[in-house]
């Protein structure tokens, strides 16, 4: 039942509740970590855009009418 749950909340709900958290609840090795986290997410998002951009640019080039 916990599967249908996540599935209904939506892209980005796990993220907007992480950005609600207290963070006074923290430990400073807790906040290292947590960074390291978020830092590896942000250099997969960045990296899942350059993967997009590419197929983008791809059909764009496919796609494109030749000009004379």
């Amino acid at each position: 039942m916990e599967e249908a749950e996540d599935v209904r909340r939506g892209r980005g709900a796990a993220l907007d509740m992480a950005l609600r958290e207290d963070l006074d609840l923290f430990s400073i090795g807790d906040l290292e970590e947590r960074i390291e986290l978020l830092e590896a997410e942000i250099a997969r998002c960045r990296a899942q855009i350059g993967r997009k951009a590419a197929g983008r640019e791809a059909a764009d080039a496919l796609f494109r009418k030749p000009t004379d």
